[in-house]
């Protein structure tokens, strides 16, 4: 019971660390260490319209053995992706420029600015993620806490 709290404390301070230091890059802008230059990035297909960069990636031990990841995603104009899961994650994202659309679950579609930000629980339906403008790309940061025993993301079929 003891180690449970202790592991609930340490996620929730390791959250709280973790939103702050999303505000801090948006505000004050990236810092040398987290330069996308120094990070790994993935990209997905040409064809897909976003760009990926992992700035940040760690193994927490002491929390269960999750994974923290940041991650900014550039999104072109008009592109969107499948609606899709993350079984495994606590997802938190927050919008750097222009305009982004989502729909978490059954709540209500949102469109989000600079500074604005969503929350997915783990499994939810992201059913709507998409660039907001026709004619403008969107930047935002997504933080995950996973469980690396489960799969990073589940599209949903049609």
């Amino acid at each position: 019971m003891k180690k449970a709290i202790i592991s609930h404390a340490v996620f929730g301070c390791t959250t709280a660390v973790v939103a702050t230091c999303a505000t801090y890059i948006a505000l004050a802008g990236w810092p040398q260490w987290l330069l996308p230059t120094q990070a790994h990035a993935q990209t997905p297909p040409a064809s897909s319209g976003v760009k990926q960069i992992d700035v940040f990636k760690t193994t927490m031990n002491d929390v269960m053995g999750r994974v923290v990841t940041i991650r900014r995603l550039e999104r072109d104009a008009g592109t969107g992706s499948d609606a899709h899961r993350h079984p495994g994650s606590h997802t938190f994202g927050y919008v750097l420029e222009g305009a982004y659309e989502v729909k978490v679950d059954d709540g209500p579609l949102r469109k989000l600015g600079p500074g604005e930000v969503f929350y997915e629980p783990p499994n939810a339906l992201h059913a709507v993620s998409r660039n907001a403008s026709a004619t403008q790309p969107v930047k935002y940061l997504v933080i995950q806490v996973s469980d690396p025993t489960k799969p990073a993301t589940v599209i949903e079929k049609k």
